[in-house]
């Protein structure tokens, strides 16, 4: 394997600018008999060449259903190692190994034992943004589209850990009467949300609705009329279709979907910070997700490189809490 490639972590291989990418993309998919799966977070020229597009849960669903022989996962590093765990035998590719997650590094597997350690008798209940090995000492897995359906699954006095996004844990804390002990961890992009920020496009566009998503803090969500996972922000839009204008606490890659749902309707990102002047930013986009490009995609079905592995001793361990998730969801 060429050197510099595996020290960027994705294929560097130039390509003819002649070509029609997402035409070569799709006959690529059919040679190798590939299924593409991309989150909704993902730029939209990359959603539009997807099989399947979806949030943490549906895409897990998908890559445990597929008939496909090999998955290439466009969304970030831990959505490839799930796709491996559900599918050990497909070859599973991700465009880009540097995609991370600033919620999954908050939490390393080293320190979650140590805490288990300290907290004899707790169940660990991780969010599905954790690496494998941080799966391998959880009891169950859950997302932000089913977390408070799997928690109910525990007896009320059950002793939970759950990590490592403090903000969804405290969400479900609030509405279930629980006392969770929370990992302190977060999502660098919703954590940058603001009460303030609402406020302010709520009084340019008062018969907006407020959606946000549930790694926000929780005065976002406490300003809110829709609370959930980007899938129930995107079914709450095509649900009502007499709302014309919406208010979008979430990554910015949502309104591609949105857009393509509800052609008719408005949507206005909320910008995740407001400086002195009451002027947002416009860093509403996760990076990583962003590293997903046509490019990468095409050379990564023709090299089918990069692949993820999982040791197989964490494995086995990691998928457990996984397939739980998908029976009790």
């Amino acid at each position: 394997m060429n050197k510099e490639w595996t020290e960027k972590g994705f294929v560097d291989e130039p390509v003819d600018e002649s070509i029609d990418l997402k035409k070569e993309i799709r006959r690529l998919c059919k040679e190798k008999d590939a299924v593409l799966l991309a989150h909704y977070y993902t730029v939209g020229e990359v959603q539009e060449v997807a099989d399947f597009i979806g949030d943490s849960l549906a895409l897990a669903r998908k890559a445990a259903q597929t008939d496909a022989k090999m998955i290439v996962m466009c969304g970030v590093h831990f959505m490839a190692e799930t796709c491996k765990l559900l599918s050990p035998e497909k070859k599973v590719l991700c465009p880009d190994l540097t995609a991370g997650c600033s919620l999954a590094d908050s939490c390393k597997a080293e320190d979650l034992k140590e805490f288990k350690e300290q907290h004899p008798g707790y169940k660990v209940v991780s969010y599905v943004n954790t690496t494998a090995a941080v799966k391998a000492l959880t009891d169950v897995v859950v997302t932000s589209g089913n977390a408070e359906k799997v928690m109910a699954s525990f007896p009320k006095d059950e002793k939970i850990i759950f990590g490592p996004d403090y903000n969804l844990g405290n969400y479900i804390n609030s509405v279930s009467g629980r006392q969770m002990l929370l990992w302190n961890g977060g999502c660098h992009v919703h954590e940058k949300f603001s009460v303030e920020a609402i406020v302010k496009l709520k009084e340019e566009h008062p018969e907006a609705v407020v959606m946000a998503h549930l790694e926000c803090k929780a005065p976002v969500l406490a300003v809110a009329d829709v609370k959930g996972s980007t899938a129930a922000m995107l079914n709450y839009a095509k649900a009502h279709p007499e709302t014309k204008e919406y208010i979008i606490a979430t990554e910015a890659g949502i309104l591609h979907e949105l857009q393509r749902s509800c052609p008719d309707v408005t949507f206005y990102p909320v910008p995740p910070e407001v400086s002195e002047g009451g002027v947002g930013c416009s860093c509403n986009e996760c990076e990583y997700m962003k590293k997903n490009t046509l490019k990468k995609i095409y050379n990564t079905l023709r090299y089918e490189w990069p692949s993820v592995e999982v040791d197989p001793e964490i494995a086995r361990d990691a998928v457990k809490p996984i397939e739980r998730m998908l029976e009790l969801s």
